[in-house]
């Protein structure tokens, strides 16, 4: 699990397996709530999207879990599919299918969303759960957690949501939210600095027993909290009323076409979301992994099998839990295993006292993490790039606050084809390999023009070198070299340490060995 004994990795993966595990609660309950779906559904997902999809999986910072993006095909596909035991028979094929598109290497098509998309992806994202986060903050929860569409399931949209607010301050909620926030901050950039069992004991746990205890103080004064501004876990009288929760596939339906389109659809779009994600962490990741994505869409899919089978809502991968375990020190997929088994052993014993805790104080924790991924110097670098990074970043931010995530990266995808097209020239190559007289001794001569286009193949090429190689990187043809290649190049001068590969650029400039950045060599290569 990428762990020494000087280093064990629990003492970072356990800690933040808490807090995606208070990411992840309510989110769970609010996507159930958001499609229609039973709450008990969503918790199901959480559970095996943890421990299931977490064992299986090759992403070692990912978390999966059930996805906003799928709340809407989930809503109309219960109805139209006459009942949600009909629904679940759907779940269990759309597994099936992402585990052919696993065997079929699908994964690939994760490689082709240029940069910019993704960044605006995870900047677009982190907007939208600040918007989204604000009224829960103030104590107003007419929209359910996991809601991250801009048309809502409760009639408004993400702007006049906001302006419902004033008249709906719950002084309690607020409150307490704006302790833990302070809290949240405090812990950040002050305590884990101080001493290391700041960094053992996490801000959001410290915040969610202290809106416990809030809530258990103020009752009865003029600021408590209501009840329905608290979690709601199903709570079951007895073990046989729990495992009542469970909801089973009815597979007398299997031979309706219906069913077997919205299987299709499930898989397709959670594969995409999925994939998307993927891209997006492995971006986020320190050590810089990189993910098997065909691996991954067969853990999605054994995850979504049984997610089905015992009454779960379909799983993705979730950049929100993921960037959340990201934030917070996660190293290894241990955390998301651990989350998941939080997710279960509390709603078997302790349901009552997740009761207790006020949603403002996990939406304290959620603004955190969306301010994370939507930084101000995200954008500033973005716009330093140029246009041609920038527009298609920008254009992904707003479809996706404007619309929904999948809409949302289609037109940044859309935006991204058009900024290659207009830049590239016409070269049928883009890499070409030659082995040279030693034995370990490689040349690699990138054309004209090189794109995200062919940001799958590089990577290949580059992971394939073997350990003690000398590799001879000629740019000196090079005209166009999109920011996505430099990022790999970036990223793979870190591995190349690791495996003993030395690195001579060869360019119009001149000869370097290792150069210590290639963002800063191909600035100062442009401006020549």
């Amino acid at each position: 699990m990428n762990s020494t004994p000087n280093n064990p990795s629990w003492k970072s993966d356990l800690p933040a397996s808490i807090v995606v595990f208070f990411v992840a609660l309510p989110l769970c309950l609010g996507i159930a709530l958001a499609s229609g779906a039973p709450l008990f559904s969503g918790l199901i997902a959480g559970i095996v999207g943890g421990i299931i999809v977490g064992a299986l999986s090759g992403s070692q910072i990912g978390v999966s879990g059930p996805a906003a993006g799928l709340a809407a095909i989930v809503l109309s596909a219960i109805t139209a599919l006459g009942g949600f035991e009909n629904f679940l028979v759907a779940v269990v094929l759309a597994g099936f299918i992402q585990i052919l598109f696993g065997v079929l290497k699908a994964g690939v098509i994760g490689y082709y969303f240029p940069s910019s998309v993704i960044k605006g992806m995870l900047s677009g994202i982190g907007i939208i759960i600040i918007l989204k986060q604000i009224p829960h903050f103030f104590g107003y929860d007419a929209d359910p957690e996991g809601d991250f569409a801009f048309n809502q399931v409760d009639g408004e949209n993400t702007f006049s949501e906001l302006g419902n607010i004033f008249s709906n301050i719950s002084p309690g909620a607020t409150a307490i939210a704006v302790i833990a926030l302070a809290i949240l901050i405090l812990w950040d950039n002050v305590l884990k600095k101080k001493a290391k069992i700041f960094n053992l004991i996490q801000g959001p746990l410290v915040a969610v027993v202290l809106g416990i205890i809030f809530y258990v103080v103020t009752q009865g004064s003029g600021w408590e909290i209501s009840k329905d501004h608290l979690v709601s876990v199903p709570v079951p009288e007895d073990f046989s009323s729990f495992l009542g929760q469970f909801s089973f596939p009815n597979f007398s339906e299997v031979t309706n076409p219906a069913i077997w389109v919205t299987a299709f659809t499930i898989a397709l779009v959670a594969s995409l979301e999925t994939l998307l994600c993927v891209e997006a962490t492995d971006k986020l990741d320190p050590k810089k992994r990189v993910t098997p994505t065909n691996r991954e869409l067969f853990a999605q899919g054994t995850g979504n099998v049984i997610s089905g089978l015992i009454g779960g809502l379909p799983i993705t991968q979730v950049i929100v839990r993921s960037s959340a375990n990201i934030q917070s020190g996660g190293q290894t997929k241990m955390s998301a295993i651990v989350h998941g088994f939080f997710l279960l052993g509390s709603v078997v014993l302790i349901p009552g006292l997740l009761n207790l805790i006020p949603l403002s104080v996990l939406a304290a924790v959620l603004l955190i993490v969306g301010y994370k991924l939507a930084k101000p110097a995200t954008f500033k670098q973005m716009f330093s790039l140029g246009w041609k990074q920038w527009v298609p970043y920008i254009v992904t931010i707003l479809g996706i606050v404007f619309t929904d995530l999948l809409i949302g990266i289609s037109l940044g995808l859309g935006v991204g084809i058009v900024v290659v097209l207009l830049a590239s020239y016409r070269n049928s190559h883009f890499l070409h390999k030659e082995e040279a007289d030693e034995s370990n001794k490689v040349k690699m001569t990138l054309a004209e023009e090189v794109t995200f286009f062919n940001k799958g193949a590089i990577l290949k090429e580059l992971d394939n070198l073997p350990k003690d190689s000398y590799l001879e990187l000629d740019v000196r043809q090079t005209r166009y070299l999109d920011h996505d290649i430099i990022e790999i190049l970036e990223n793979f001068a870190e591995k190349a340490k690791n495996r003993n590969i030395n690195i001579k650029l060869i360019s119009e400039r001149g000869i370097v060995e290792n150069p210590p950045s290639y963002i800063e060599f191909f600035k100062l290569k442009k401006a020549s």
